[in-house]
């Protein structure tokens, strides 16, 4: 069985390992020790904190194969982007121009580096392995971030958005990068990736061009990247999608990927998600499948569960399930249909 959990220090090992595999883009998973030891202190501070408000806080989750002990992905949420440097990402809005003389009225599509997404909560750092991609874990592993939300709402903002990774070659090289960010910086796009994990995106923003970035004066492969989603990052957007969350005029600022957007109050996992109390049991007719949480905080945990599952009963779980979500009979839980 696989279960979803918060991120634990003796997980450091196994988790470089999952950095090492991820995608280059994902740069909230950096490939060093002493970065992602940082990034699970403080993710555990964050879990052990009693907030009123969302803050600077870091929820970092590892799926793990309960009966190996062996990681198999990592998610993660970041309560506010911008909370303490700007959160930069690249405004994609049409720029109008107008003669009266001439009668002349034009739109052009511009690119203007803004900070207009700090202050909402970012979901980020998704990764699977590659055995697991389009299976229900992946969902576990990307919707049970959405069930804690709905669980500790008062922690989060009233909006919702992740970074999905752009387009680049099989060689590491985007073509977004090499027309826009490295006139700017004379790096490959993965070093620049590689540095905005080790220290953060707002140094390497702040060199980015101020005035606006005339779409069409781009190479027409840098144009084609605008929005673009690279293969592999594909089942992280469909997931959301299905969840709600749409695209806007916003673009990641190194490969031009797209920016998904969701008022939190109406994310299907939040908004339609039960709750019940568990109940153990010795057999189950399983009628359907579903995510599964516990309610809780430092010790919540998800897993996916074949259920027979009637809306205001209590839900019937094995011994197995049970123990997976560290829960006795008479436990808050949380599920939603897969």
């Amino acid at each position: 069985m696989l279960a979803l959990r918060p991120v634990a220090l003796t997980d450091l090992p196994q988790l470089q390992r999952l950095a090492r595999e991820s995608l280059v883009g994902v740069t909230s998973l950096p490939d060093d020790t002493e970065r992602l030891r940082e990034r699970i202190l403080d993710s555990c501070a964050s879990f052990d904190k009693d907030v009123q408000g969302h803050g600077p806080e870091n929820y970092f989750f590892v799926l793990e194969d309960l009966s190996t002990r062996q990681l198999v992905g990592c998610s993660e949420i970041l309560a506010t982007a911008g909370f303490s440097e700007p959160f930069y990402s690249l405004r994609n809005r049409h720029f109008t121009s107008a003669s009266r003389e001439l009668n002349i009225e034009h739109g052009v599509p511009a690119l203007s580096l803004c900070h207009d997404l700090s202050g909402h909560t970012l979901l980020r750092g998704f990764h699977i392995d590659a055995a697991l991609v389009r299976t229900p874990f992946s969902e576990l592993l990307s919707r049970a971030r959405l069930l804690f939300i709905a669980a500790h709402s008062q922690r989060f903002a009233e909006a919702v958005i992740t970074e999905i990774v752009g387009f680049s070659s099989d060689d590491g090289r985007s073509p977004f990068w090499d027309a826009v960010g490295k006139h700017f910086f004379d790096l490959p796009y993965a070093e620049a990736e590689r540095l905005c994990g080790l220290e953060s995106r707002t140094f390497l923003a702040e060199l980015m061009p101020q005035y606006p970035i005339y779409v069409p004066m781009l190479p027409q492969a840098a144009q084609d990247c605008i929005g673009r989603i690279h293969p592999d990052g594909q089942e992280a957007f469909d997931i959301l999608e299905c969840e709600g969350f749409e695209t806007n005029s916003y673009v990641d600022l190194f490969d031009g990927g797209p920016t998904l957007y969701a008022r939190t109050a109406n994310i299907r996992s939040i908004a339609r998600s039960q709750t019940g109390m568990a109940k153990p049991g010795s057999s189950i007719d399983a009628r359907g499948r579903y995510l599964v949480s516990n309610d809780a905080l430092k010790d919540y945990r998800a897993i996916v569960a074949e259920l027979d599952y009637n809306a205001g009963q209590t839900v019937v779980l094995s011994e197995d399930m049970c123990a997976a979500l560290n829960v006795t009979e008479g436990s808050p839980i949380r599920l939603i249909a897969l």
